[in-house]
């Protein structure tokens, strides 16, 4: 049922395998129990799941594959990979902030590929939504984060309910994370890439001449410009303060913290995927395990906590061997803590604002449950919405819903040609995120 990987490569735009993906795809084929380290932005969720979707049996019924994620956005990132891989295998995603009810209509005809975070996977096995004697294969992504943030109890529980596993996988961005001892990985074959990022990365400081550091930050986007980054916070009402002081001096940006709604962080990640903002204001839930493009640059507006926070924040940007740089910005009195270098200073120069981003996001009430491809949506928005390809941007297809990038000057006019139009055999409403 798999195509063969040059096939899926060239659907995912990839031209080939970096080394460690190699290396990972030989591991996982060789041994049972796997740890896979390796930088934020490498690829480790192509490096396990073509081997483990080359692995499953379409003769088989039910679930053969659990992948363990710490957050909503990497469940709905891996789900989106494998999908775009295109094996023909069942996949779903569960998660909290999604409907329990979704999830278990998804669950009656089971999945090959089920991912999940811990709790929602940890509620389906105790209410036995899932049959567990077909599940040979665990991956545990980002292990240390699900661990970080307090969910070892739903970890073993979900692990003492897999009794016909045949491989391990365990992955994280961190060197010397301690293996949990409810994983029970006696023989573990370890693949350390941590050294090898071969990342180009530029570490340097802004300096505020003031302790509260607003100004600064402004200037520092001011002289970015149309540059897309993150910038990191440490606490979201922070991010609050500073989203009014931004929207104030018109810097347009979106927020992205654990306080939101999901489908409000859902919709922030897919206006900064598709252009549609340039400026992503998070907490270090940003930090890893979400999607995101290319990013030219981060900013440390708070300083992280520990060395670990501050590689994975760094990790955003300069990925895959691609340049990138990562700021610091801190009043000029601060003492830096150990893990932080000596710094160069960046000279912000005196710009104008960035100016307003080029595309708009439209929200599609209709998705891939309606038969909907992205090829429909294309016809649909080019043919009877009157734009021509430079028009239209990127488009993201969900099970209920897709977005929508369009050139900022046609999307109110797109949106009234358009809505309560009929798409395949439903009408679909169409409105504009903001």
């Amino acid at each position: 049922m798999i195509k063969n990987q040059q096939e899926i490569l060239d659907k995912l735009g990839i031209e080939a395998l970096n080394d460690m993906q190699l290396a990972a795809r030989h591991a996982l084929h060789a041994h049972a129990e796997i740890v896979l380290l390796s930088p934020t932005g490498t690829g480790k969720t192509l490096a396990f799941l073509l081997p483990l979707l080359s692995e499953l049996d379409p003769e088989k019924e039910g679930v053969q594959a659990i992948i363990i994620a710490p957050s909503r956005e990497l469940a709905m990132q891996i789900e989106q990979v494998a999908r775009n891989m295109g094996t023909g295998y069942k996949i779903n995603a569960v998660y909290g902030g999604r409907s329990a009810y979704q999830d278990k209509t998804d669950l009656k005809h089971p999945p090959a590929l089920l991912i999940g975070t811990p709790g929602r996977l940890a509620d389906h096995l105790r209410r036995d939504r899932i049959d567990t004697s077909n599940i040979s294969w665990l991956v545990l992504d980002e292990f240390d984060k699900s661990l970080e943030i307090g969910f070892e109890d739903e970890m073993q529980e979900i692990l003492e309910s897999l009794g016909s596993l045949q491989k391990k996988v365990l992955t994280s961005a961190t060197q010397g994370v301690a293996i949990p001892a409810f994983a029970e990985m006696n023989a573990v074959h370890l693949l350390d890439f941590t050294d090898q990022a071969d990342s180009k990365l530029q570490l340097k400081a802004i300096i505020s001449p003031e302790k509260d550091k607003l100004e600064s930050l402004k200037d520092a986007l001011y002289h970015f410009g149309d540059q897309p980054g993150i910038v990191f916070c440490n606490y979201k009402d922070s991010i609050q303060r500073v989203s009014d002081f931004l929207e104030a001096h018109n810097i347009h940006h979106a927020r992205f913290h654990g306080g939101m709604e999901q489908k409000d962080r859902e919709q922030a990640l897919v206006q900064f995927r598709n252009g549609s903002t340039r400026v992503l204001l998070a907490t270090d839930l940003a930090a890893r395990g979400i999607d995101v493009p290319e990013i030219e640059y981060i900013i440390h507006y708070h300083l992280p906590h520990s060395a670990e926070e501050f590689t994975h924040r760094n990790g955003r940007t300069a990925r895959m061997k691609k340049e990138g740089a990562a700021y610091v910005l801190h009043w000029e009195n601060d003492v830096l803590p150990e893990f932080i270098p000596e710094l160069e200073a960046l000279d912000v120069q005196a710009a104008n604002p960035p100016t307003a981003p080029d595309w708009k996001t439209i929200f599609v009430l209709g998705g891939r449950r309606d038969k909907i491809s992205k090829g429909d949506l294309a016809g649909f928005f080019l043919k009877e919405g009157g734009l021509s390809k430079t028009e239209l941007g990127l488009i993201e297809l969900k099970p209920e819903c897709a977005f929508v990038a369009v050139s900022a000057d046609k999307a109110q006019q797109v949106i009234q040609k358009l809505d309560n139009r009929r798409l395949k055999k439903r009408k679909v409403r169409l409105s504009l995120i903001v």
